[in-house]
């Protein structure tokens, strides 16, 4: 599927604008995990791969799983190894990364870890009252209960963290076209000149004194094994 004009306009603003925000939360969770030199890693919904680049960066074989075929392009120009579905691996992988995964996502691709043991990493929002976004977005994005994931899933608990991850534009133009790329404003298609003015509107309270827009988040991670 070739991808549409807008469809490649939004997922370069993902990748130029809005990605870079969750590096502290793929920084920690690799911290945290010890990720290095032969650490076969799958992320799954990887956008435009700049987690899986990240990992790449410490020495590990990074596999993303991304649906859009635009931002999969993106990820591909990066030379990172990204399919649009969980592939049949040669060999297990060591962590499955599900950073915020479409539903049906995580149950599709925990055969590709193969083996008792496994890591599973869950991430999303915090607390409500600690992000931002939400506010300026009109109620959502709303968090999901990651340990209740883990327990469908039928994973073993093995630790949890919390993260800052501010979103930081230079202007509203930009974090107007940052947010939206992320998919979570869903009226945008119905009216997006009226989205795009709307959520100007919404970012003027967090503007500073030099035009920059500032959003303080926080993620919330979730760290488990296979049975």
């Amino acid at each position: 599927m070739t991808p549409t004009p807008t469809a490649t306009l939004v997922a370069r603003d993902w990748a130029e604008i809005q990605e870079r925000m969750l590096v502290p939360l793929y920084e920690a969770v690799y911290d945290r995990l010890e990720v290095g030199p032969g650490d076969r890693l799958l992320g799954l919904d990887c956008g435009a791969g700049l987690a899986l680049l990240l990992a790449c960066g410490r020495g590990a074989l990074a596999t993303g799983v991304e649906r859009d075929p635009a931002r999969r392009a993106l990820a591909r120009e990066r030379l990172l190894e990204v399919v649009a579905a969980p592939p049949e691996p040669t060999a297990p992988y060591d962590v499955l990364l599900a950073f915020s995964p479409a539903p049906g996502a995580l149950a599709a691709a925990l055969p590709a870890l193969r083996r008792p043991g496994g890591t599973v990493v869950l991430a999303d929002w915090g607390p409500a009252e600690r992000c931002t976004v939400p506010s300026v977005l009109g109620g959502g994005p709303v968090s999901r209960d990651l340990d209740a994931m883990v327990a469908r899933a039928g994973l073993v608990p093995d630790g949890s963290g919390r993260v800052f991850c501010p979103f930081g534009y230079a202007d509203v133009d930009s974090a107007v076209r940052g947010l939206l790329s992320t998919g979570l404003y869903e009226a945008a298609a119905a009216d997006p000149v009226q989205v795009e003015k709307e959520l100007a509107e919404a970012l003027h309270p967090y503007e500073r004194g030099d035009g920059a827009v500032w959003l303080p988040n926080i993620f919330r991670y979730v760290i488990a094994r296979t049975a």
